[in-house]
């Protein structure tokens, strides 16, 4: 009887509380939570168009610390500036719906961005895209990335603390996080 109640407490938990995001190196294809096929990989530089489409139709409710930017020459512009890093996107019928990179910031250290479109999240798609860019991200040398994530915004410092970031820094509107691959 206690062995059941025990398999019963822990099925109830793993499906409230999401398990670890573990860095895995891509590409890999799943089935997402709306049963959509998704494929997740390297940036590429066909990719570029479509990056700018999906940023281009961003829910602007859901920009965070100012980013995506507004209007197709500023994500251009922002998105050159992401490519100085690793970076890894997230396709459903040729066209990304997600994009994580890691950009440079001049001292041996990496800033994280992660962008989900609108329609895709909640179905699993940040979580494969997160695990898999990390894992690509420690591929291709790096070794300590940060972020920083509004204060107000709990759902995604969970999500962060999932994928191993811990708090650093939790003064003023935004905290940041690191974490180390």
């Amino acid at each position: 009887m206690i062995g059941k109640l025990r398999w019963g407490v822990d099925g109830l938990l793993d499906r409230i509380r999401p398990s670890r995001i573990r860095p895995t190196a891509p590409p890999e294809t799943f089935v997402d939570g709306e049963g959509r096929e998704v494929r997740v990989r390297p940036y590429r530089e066909e990719d570029f168009a479509g990056l700018v489409e999906m940023y281009h139709e961003f829910d602007p409710e859901l920009r965070a610390q100012g980013t995506p930017p507004v209007g197709t020459e500023n994500i251009e512009a922002w998105i050159d500036d992401l490519l100085d890093g690793v970076n890894v996107v997230a396709i459903h019928d040729g066209q990304p719906v997600g994009h994580v990179s890691f950009v440079p910031d001049g001292i041996d250290r990496h800033e994280l961005a992660i962008f989900v479109h609108q329609e895709y999240q909640h179905a699993g798609v940040g979580s494969r895209l997160m695990a898999n860019g990390l894992g690509y991200a420690r591929e291709q040398g790096v070794r300590y990335v940060w972020l920083t994530v509004e204060s107000r915004n709990r759902g995604i410092q969970r999500f962060y603390s999932h994928a191993g970031f811990s708090t650093v820094s939790p003064m003023g509107a935004a905290h940041r996080m690191s974490r180390t691959l």
